[in-house]
């Protein structure tokens, strides 16, 4: 039966800028580096952001942007230090999008490769507990 999450696979042009970016906005931390020979369908980089293993692989960038994003959980005391380290990355920093108040805050980022990443200060339970107080 299914443990838990294993890891997330993000297929980028360039492995190294996109390492750096985590490394500066995500405090992603470095375990692996296949080179040009791996043991997978392309070269490929294993990171740590906390506890979850993030793998990017050498590809092609997504051909074009939608919401499916990724939402890694930040203390609402880091906000905005997050947003002063996306906006430091050079990334394509969006805004907010409307929230009701309880639900918690979100900053929204594109990496290079179209992928969406969000950085939420709430939590499942605090929304659920929003939403059923309406």
């Amino acid at each position: 039966m299914i443990e838990g999450l294993s890891h997330l696979t993000f297929v980028v042009q360039d492995i190294a800028r996109t390492a750096r970016l985590f490394a500066q906005v995500l405090d992603a931390r470095e375990v692996y580096d296949s080179g040009p020979q791996g043991f997978s369908l392309a070269p490929e980089k294993f990171l740590l952001i906390g506890d979850l293993w993030i793998a990017l692989m050498q590809g092609e960038s997504l051909a074009e942007r939608s919401y499916r994003h990724v939402a890694f959980k930040i203390d609402e005391a880091d906000f905005d230090a997050c947003a002063a380290r996306i906006a430091a990355a050079g990334v394509d920093f969006r805004p907010p999008r409307p929230r009701v108040d309880g639900e918690g805050r979100s900053l929204y980022f594109h990496d290079f490769d179209n992928h969406l990443f969000e950085l939420h200060t709430g939590t499942l339970d605090q929304r659920l507990a929003r939403y059923a107080s309406a």
